[in-house]
């Protein structure tokens, strides 16, 4: 798994996707300074008058819910269902489900349209499975990422997707494979918009191959290794964010051989 997701790294560079982010206003910065620092190229086109003609041009969408509107969310229905026509890959990161039926009944239009990966912190993709029983404290889990698991496994079936679940160990699921990713610091907590990086690093590397699972893999685990990295020389989580994207951009294969702490399961 750590060659693929080296090659995969070396692949971004090499071919700079675009990357498509209809994304929330608090991380929209974030996301793209993280995918600048990997090596690909962001843009944030939010208008339904021009999503159609953006998804024809990027190799990748990715759709994160956290601050919406119906301008937005009808830019993301509009954006989804282009990409499925033209055979675009794309990520969902359920920010805050359950905390409005408005988000609730978007997320599950969108959850309709099969998204490639999901990618979403322990209680969002709890309750991406069971609205009924809301876990999330706003945008915050309430729940362990290993709590999820078989929520997981359940959404999986159920949408064929690509699961990612965030937490103290990450995991990423298909049908066949599990993947657990031990990477990553307490400290990166208290940054907002980690997730999401990891949300818009895994559409960067959808953009460059047909291995979905690969691809959700390498954006989960270089976010974490990348913040684990930081946390080493940052004094507190404003410094982590800066160290955070130095890391991304220092990347290499010996860096990965090295400190890259993930098992791989075969169902």
């Amino acid at each position: 798994m750590e060659d693929s997701i080296i090659n995969l790294l070396e692949q971004v560079r090499i071919e700079k996707p675009l990357v498509h982010n209809i994304t929330n206003l608090v991380v929209m910065n974030t996301t793209a300074n993280a995918l600048l620092a990997l090596g690909a190229s962001p843009v944030m086109v939010h208008s339904p008058l021009e999503v159609r003609e953006v998804v024809d041009i990027a190799q990748a969408l990715v759709i994160n819910i956290g601050t919406l509107s119906e301008h937005t969310a009808e830019a993301m229905l509009v954006a989804t269902e282009h990409a499925n026509t033209i055979g675009r890959p794309w990520v969902l990161d359920p920010v805050g489900a359950g905390i409005s039926a408005f988000r609730n009944d978007l997320l599950s239009n969108l959850l309709a349209l099969k998204p490639t990966v999901i990618r979403g912190n322990a209680s969002e993709i709890i309750t991406l499975y069971n609205s009924n029983q809301p876990n999330t404290k706003g945008v915050d889990s309430t729940a362990d990422s290993k709590d999820a698991l078989r929520f997981g496994k359940l959404l999986q079936q159920h949408t064929g997707s690509i699961i990612c679940i965030s937490g103290n160990v990450d995991y990423i699921l298909s049908e066949k494979h599990t993947v657990e990713v031990y990477n990553g610091h307490p400290l990166m907590t208290q940054v907002t918009g980690l997730g999401c990086s990891a949300t818009a690093l895994i559409g960067a590397f959808l953009a460059v191959t047909d291995g979905h699972f690969e691809a959700a893999v390498a954006g989960v685990s270089l976010l974490s290794l990348a913040g684990e990295l930081a946390a080493k020389s940052a004094s507190g989580p404003g410094t982590l964010q800066l160290n955070l994207y130095d890391e991304l951009y220092r990347l290499n294969a010996e860096r990965l051989q090295s400190s890259l702490k993930i098992k791989h399961y075969a169902h």
